[in-house]
């Protein structure tokens, strides 16, 4: 089987950036989702199972003890009841469905983009900077937005199926567009 080699490209803000992907590159992306899928799917289970996740003394004690920039507002999320009713819920359960997600390869970017906006936070919550700015919080943030810019539910994925799906004639994506910033 010939390899061929897939040129990327782009350019922001008149930089253009460029560079070949390597014929691994493709496994190299799948192993990226499914590492990310199973690391949020067994840490989701784990808080469902244990059924003892709370939120509340997390908010209020961790971002003030470490020195968060954004530590007033964790303070005031965890002083708020319904809010913390809500992370109670969403934290576990959202960890259990980009798990899924992502196992599957199925609303990746989706996913993905919830996957980073929580690692955002988990970033910004446990504010640990003596070693640099950049932790393992924020790698993961990086490892989502690539999981989503690279499509990688497309990649031996259900997404690759979905927007194939005929839809009185067209493609789903084809017919929806908007769906791309769901699905791949």
């Amino acid at each position: 089987m010939a390899s061929r080699e897939v040129t990327l490209e782009s350019t922001i803000g008149g930089f253009t950036a460029q560079g070949q992907l390597h014929t691994l590159s493709v496994w190299f992306i799948l192993a990226l989702r499914l590492m990310m899928g199973l690391a949020f799917l067994q840490s989701g289970v784990d808080k469902v199972l244990s059924g003892s996740f709370g939120a509340a003394g997390y908010l209020q004690n961790a971002p003030p003890s470490n020195g968060s920039p954004v530590a007033d507002l964790f303070v005031a999320m965890g002083n708020s009841p319904s809010f913390v009713a809500f992370v109670d819920v969403a934290v576990p359960w959202g960890e259990v469905l980009i798990g899924l997600g992502l196992i599957v390869g199925l609303l990746t970017r989706l996913a993905a983009f919830w996957g980073a906006f929580m690692m955002l936070l988990f970033y910004l919550g446990n504010w640990e900077i003596s070693h640099g700015y950049i932790n393992g919080d924020f790698a993961y943030m990086l490892v989502f937005l690539s999981v989503a810019a690279f499509g990688a539910g497309r990649i031996l994925g259900l997404d690759a199926y979905v927007e194939n799906y005929d839809v009185g004639g067209e493609t789903l994506i084809d017919r929806y567009p908007w769906m791309r910033y769901l699905l791949g």
